[in-house]
């Protein structure tokens, strides 16, 4: 498969830019793989789908607030810094992108938030917009992280809105994120509410998290024809052992595991071993998967509408197949689904 395969008619009409007024009555387009068959319902209305002991597996990690805005030192040029990934807690160094990048040097200091409480020295250049910062703060570990988070703003992608508004705050998240690491939401999840959680309760379908900290590198541009040279950036996940046994339990009865979403998807398959079963992890990957892929754990998936040439779009058709998964896009076209973070949802059965 090569990345123009993965091309469709997209127009920004189609990014929602906000998401439903209810978490669980977003849309669901629900594909068979084995008939081809497409049916349009309500997110709520998955349940219809599955048994009792099936398993729902979901992501929990937690989007921090990761873009700050503040000033360079003598000049007071605007800054924005991205915060990508803490590197040591004891030193409160950080990895972080930079904008503009072009006039941020090593040992330039950078000032945030209105009494310059807070100041970071640059003492790194690890890419061409990356940098290592350090953080001057005088006082302890956690006020130091509640001063950067206060300071924080959600990091929404500006391809989906320029500006954060107040919903952000608590939308662009899960309801069941625990676990603090990611700089990106995982969008599948956030259809789910308390009400629907409840009712696959009721009617015996399992939930188990796993923990994938969705970084910046899952948006990263596919520049490569051939995706076999195509390198994702790695991410930290974290399969709890009480998790992995209880998937593997519901495998082995027979019963259908669910990824919720592209990062359970990469987690899983990221986390078995060689007889089928999933293994605890605490560690990282950069799987990529592109087909020709042979699926071990989930018999399902649920995914939102993504961009074309993305890296998420190239697995969920490996999961689905290239031509039904690219029908279903025109279908999404034509029916006017909501693509993107906050658009709406598609269960791969």
């Amino acid at each position: 498969m090569k990345l123009s395969q993965y091309g469709y008619e997209y127009s920004p009409e189609l990014l929602a830019k906000h998401p439903a007024q209810n978490r669980d009555e977003s849309r669901l387009m629900v594909i068979d793989r084995k008939s081809g068959k497409i049916e349009h319902r309500l997110f709520k209305d998955i349940i219809d789908y599955f048994e009792e002991n099936d398993t729902f597996v979901l992501n929990d990690t937690k989007v921090f607030p990761a873009r700050l805005y503040g000033n360079k030192e003598k000049t007071g040029a605007d800054i924005e810094i991205f915060l990508l990934r803490e590197l040591n807690s004891e030193l409160r160094l950080w990895d972080v992108l930079v904008d503009p990048a072009r006039k941020i040097r090593i040992g330039n200091k950078l000032y945030f938030g209105d009494d310059d409480l807070l100041v970071a020295e640059v003492i790194d250049n690890t890419t061409s917009r990356g940098r290592t910062l350090r953080f001057l703060f005088d006082g302890s570990y956690e006020e130091f992280k509640a001063e950067l988070f206060k300071l924080g703003e959600t990091p929404l992608p500006k391809w989906v809105r320029d500006k954060v508004e107040p919903e952000d705050a608590e939308r662009y998240q899960t309801i069941f994120a625990r676990h603090e690491g990611a700089v990106a939401a995982p969008t599948a999840g956030m259809h789910f509410s308390k009400h629907l959680l409840k009712r696959m309760e009721i009617k015996g379908i399992g939930a188990e998290f796993i923990t994938l900290h969705v970084g910046l590198g899952n948006f990263r541009t596919v520049d490569v024809e051939d995706l076999s040279k195509h390198k994702m950036d790695s991410e930290q996940i974290i399969v709890e052992e009480d998790a992995a046994e209880r998937i593997n339990a519901a495998k082995r009865g027979g019963h259908k595991i669910v990824a919720i979403g592209t990062t359970v998807m990469r987690t899983l398959e990221s986390a078995v071993s060689t007889n089928g079963m999933i293994k605890a992890v605490d560690g990282w990957t950069n799987k990529f998967i592109f087909a020709p892929y042979d699926f071990t754990v989930a018999d399902a998936m649920v995914t939102n509408f993504h961009l074309p040439y993305s890296t998420q779009l190239i697995m969920v058709a490996a999961f689905g197949g290239h031509d039904l998964i690219m029908e279903a896009y025109r279908t999404a076209r034509e029916e006017k689904y909501r693509f993107g973070t906050y658009g709406d949802a598609m269960l791969i059965l």
